[in-house]
């Protein structure tokens, strides 16, 4: 929200030029005298005159005025004057700044005018009386009358254009004077709408709605002449914070508390300047903080939509940089902003930003339910299918991607004829953010996974054909969340040969670490049907897995999911004899029993169970090993207490305090005491039913960090606009 520069740029006034001027000679008399001109740039100063010189000279018809620019301060009531400022007469200004307060809004009014000359503010700054006067009668009298506390600030505002003169405002402390005056301004109108608000209770009394008529046009007339004041000096602070130092002095201060409160205004040019600023600010965590704090996308949530186009559009540019905040986000929606958003993206001036926002919305699992009660959906669908061939934005699709992770979104999404068209265009172009809305779509159960039955046989296709990493990976997951009792896997995986692959891209290095992971989570899933249990545990599977987890045991995603394809395959007679007897894997689980992750020790507990139910040698170890696991957690206890015995005033003087009981239970976590207790205690303290009810996974099986792999960012972000 800076001001537009170029409009003051230096201007050198050129009286003598004329069709008969020596051009030559005043171009290195312009370099002589114009100090920020290098003498190296004579040619280039020659070359200019010359171009004066020729060049036609316009018409003398008055032009229409063009409208003003949204950020420019414009002349307040009661500036212009009949009198012509004068360079000349700057002292004769400064005299009146010391006369009765008519002459000191003269004055300085006078000296405004020069001041917005940016030729002036050089022989202006070097009046050594000139600035010191303006900030001691700013000082003085700026709660006397607002016309002058305006026209100085606004003197001090031409100066701030410019960056090299920040370090004399700051000298003069303008900007802090600014800030108080600020304050005070905005309790005064506090006041003022509290004193309208006493005399508009009663309306059937005469007496009293003279009165607040009367009142009324007085607030109206402060209210124009404050927001003046307002805008210059809220401009001013703006420029001033362009040095970051200074800006955390203004947060020191409560700018951000000022700009919120301002954003009750209706005074649309000074919202403009008003959010511009809280924009700047909001890319520091401090000042996004304060913000929250002060409610200040309530404030916001009645400026959208709004008719002037830049009050709109860096509205939504401080929303964008608000919604990377959870809170925020949910704020958002909670006022009511998700449908007005929505409506935005038929408009194409802010459909973009519009849908950035959105998108932030939908990363959340609790706002992504909402996008249902919108028309967002059946827009964005319009919007993917209108671009035919072309590659989709990456917004929309990673938008399309959060919300199909939703089962009422995606339901809406498969309507008609939604998941054809998207099956159709995926598979045509090969795209991978594509297929990673459709897998999201996928995992949903019920009649959503039932529609896929028909493009199985298309997705195990473009497992084998060359093609992009990324998109194989999103067809084999879409394929491993199809857990649908009449689909018939064996079939599948015969007609396409797809065992081999499948153990090919189980050893360690065969591929990168996403796609065999896919693999794993694939025959986890395919294992449920028996006869394909069978076949895979025939072709030597088993082992390639145990080998796979030795290599990726760091990995608890891995593991997790090596871990479920064992107990898949330990439900099955034939698979279930192989695990056992012909390999190891009983023994790695009960290595992973105790391992850090719940999740494994979960799925571990139960597949150990059916082991133990089945083969009675493994169940005995299965069971010791347990209680030894317990017995040991409770002999390091014991010597832990005895090491603190050693400590003589831990306890007291009481030499037996450690003989009482109930110390060794008192810990959180501790089991209470029991005497008796046996290895049968350990046994029936775990799970026996086999039951997946506390992973977090679709059909019992263990939740996947898709799309939230530790060592990954986020699918898609969006950096914050200053």
């Amino acid at each position: 929200m800076q001001p537009d520069e170029s409009q003051y740029l230096k201007r050198i006034r050129l009286r003598s030029l004329n069709a008969s001027t020596d051009v030559s000679a005043l171009a290195r008399k312009v370099v002589e005298e114009c100090k920020i001109i290098h003498p190296s740039k004579l040619a280039e100063v020659e070359h200019l005159l010359l171009y004066l010189q020729n060049r036609k000279k316009p018409s003398m018809e008055k032009k229409e005025k063009k409208p003003s620019k949204p950020r420019e301060l414009l002349p307040f009531e009661g500036m212009e004057i009949d009198e012509e400022a004068n360079i000349n007469k700057t002292d004769d200004y400064i005299e009146l700044l010391y006369e009765s307060m008519p002459e000191k809004i003269r004055g300085s009014t006078l000296i405004l005018h020069l001041a917005r000359n940016p030729d002036n503010l050089e022989e202006l700054l070097h009046n050594k009386t000139l600035l010191g006067a303006l900030t001691r009668v700013l000082r003085e009298d700026w709660k006397h009358s607002v016309e002058l506390a305006t026209t100085i600030i606004y003197v001090f505002f031409c100066f701030s254009s410019f960056s090299q003169f920040h370090g004399l405002i700051t000298h003069y402390k303008i900007g802090l004077l600014c800030m108080n005056i600020i304050e005070h301004e905005l309790k005064k109108y506090d006041l003022w709408q509290d004193e309208l608000e006493k005399k508009s209770k009663d309306p059937e009394n005469q007496s009293l709605q003279k009165e607040y008529e009367k009142t009324l046009k007085k607030y109206q007339s402060f209210l124009v002449k404050q927001e003046q004041l307002l805008r210059v000096a809220f401009y001013l602070l703006l420029n001033l914070s362009e040095d970051t130092r200074t800006e955390l002095k203004m947060r020191n201060k409560n700018i951000v508390h000022l700009l919120v409160k301002s954003l009750e205004r209706e005074n649309q040019e000074l919202l403009v300047l008003v959010v511009s600023f809280l924009k700047k600010l909001s890319i520091f965590l401090e000042n996004k903080n304060d913000m929250a704090e002060m409610d200040t996308v309530e404030k916001l949530a009645r400026l959208v939509p709004c008719e002037q186009e830049d009050l709109m559009n860096v509205t939504l540019r401080l929303l964008l940089n608000l919604s990377f905040d959870t809170g925020l986000r949910t704020k958002m929606v909670h006022v009511g902003l998700l449908p007005k958003l929505t409506a935005l993206l038929g408009d194409d001036t802010y459909k973009h930003i519009a849908m950035r926002i959105l998108y932030h919305i939908s990363v959340d699992d609790k706002s992504k339910s909402m996008f249902a009660y919108t028309d967002c959906i059946p827009q964005l669908m319009q919007m993917v299918f209108e671009h035919g061939e072309e590659k989709i934005d990456t917004e929309l699709i990673s938008f399309c991607i959060n919300l199909a992770a939703n089962e009422t979104n995606a339901q809406i999404i498969c309507e008609g004829n939604g998941l054809k068209m998207l099956m159709k265009r995926a598979l045509k172009l090969k795209e991978p953010l594509m297929m990673k809305m459709i897998r999201n779509i996928s995992q949903h159960d019920g009649p959503l996974k039932q529609l896929f039955i028909e493009y199985v046989g298309d997705l195990a296709a473009q497992i084998k054909q060359e093609g992009g990493e990324e998109f194989v990976i999103e067809c084999l997951g879409t394929m491993a969340n199809l857990t649908i009792p009449d689909l018939d896997w064996e079939l599948l995986l015969k007609e396409y040969n797809l065992v081999p692959y499948l153990k090919d891209h189980l050893k360690p290095g065969s591929a990168e670490d996403d796609l065999i992971l896919e693999v794993v989570i694939m025959i986890g899933t395919v294992s449920m049907d028996d006869s394909c249990a069978v076949m895979l545990a025939k072709s030597g599977i088993i082992p390639a897995l145990i080998e796979l987890l030795n290599a990726q045991q760091e990995d608890d995603e891995f593991v997790c999911q090596i871990i479920y394809v064992f107990y898949q395959m330990v439900f099955h007679q034939a698979t279930r004899d192989v695990i056992i007897k012909d390999t190891q894997a009983p023994a790695y689980l009960i290595d992973l029993m105790h391992d850090k992750n719940v999740e494994i020790r979960q799925v571990c507990d139960n597949t150990l169970d059916i082991i133990a139910e089945y083969d009675e040698e493994w169940g005995k170890k299965i069971q010791s090993e347990k209680f030894r696991w317990h017995n040991s957690q409770w002999l390091e206890m014991v010597e832990s207490r005895q090491m603190e015995d050693t400590e003589p005033y831990m306890y007291g003087d009481d030499p037996d305090a450690l003989e009482q009981p109930d110390l060794f239970y008192s810990t959180d976590g501790m089991m209470a005491p029991e005497p008796g207790l046996s290895p049968d205690f350990y046994s029936q303290s775990y799970s026996q039913n086999g039951d997946f009810n506390a992973c977090n996974g679709a059909d019992g099986r263990p939740a996947t960090a898709y799309g939230f792999r530790p060592d990954e960012p986020f699918f898609h972000g969006y950096g914050s606009t200053r």
